[in-house]
């Protein structure tokens, strides 16, 4: 896809590479708002109905943790965290496509959860497509387990996709 190597030129890093290497050199810093455009290139590669720039702006807030998977300075996925009482709200976690399947989302999902019970969060509570089932196995891997349905919650074309509501408690 043009999207494709539009993307790896503006990480610098050649696709096969992405694959190559998938988590040699990578760490998780806070994402910073100057992350932006590698943010949203990556979220219109993986989503139907990516959230806009304004949508990721509104996420610099105290009560919100932004997460970068980076190689170097370069933003290969990211999780936005909001958190609320006790209770932290995995609102988005994408992994650059290339990247998929070789434990980056893991990873990255990790980080998130410790840094919450870390942060003294009771459970970590989120929304995933009925579809997406890749998503839904690694949440039920990691000891989510499925707590409802959100039927009409995502937006699918002409239509709307059921959520399954999933939850991981702390203590």
């Amino acid at each position: 896809m043009g999207s494709d190597k539009a993307l790896s030129s503006a990480l610098m890093i050649a696709p096969d590479s992405l694959r190559e290497l998938p988590l040699q050199g990578v760490a998780i810093r806070p994402l910073l708002p100057g992350d932006l455009v590698r943010v949203q290139e990556i979220e219109r590669l993986s989503h139907s109905h990516p959230w806009s720039e304004s949508v990721f702006l509104d996420c610099f807030q105290d009560n919100y943790r932004l997460w970068a998977l980076a190689r170097e300075e370069q933003v290969l996925g990211y999780a936005i965290v909001n958190y609320m009482v006790d209770e932290a709200h995995l609102l988005n976690i994408c992994i650059h496509p290339d990247i998929r399947g070789c434990g980056a989302g893991r990873y990255l999902l990790r980080h998130a959860l410790a840094e919450a019970a870390h942060d003294g969060m009771a459970m970590m509570i989120l929304e995933v497509r009925e579809s997406n089932q890749g998503a839904a196995a690694l949440y039920l891997s990691e000891g989510f387990e499925e707590i409802g349905r959100r039927p009409g919650y995502y937006p699918n074309g002409a239509t709307r996709e059921t959520a399954r509501v999933m939850s991981l408690r702390f203590t």
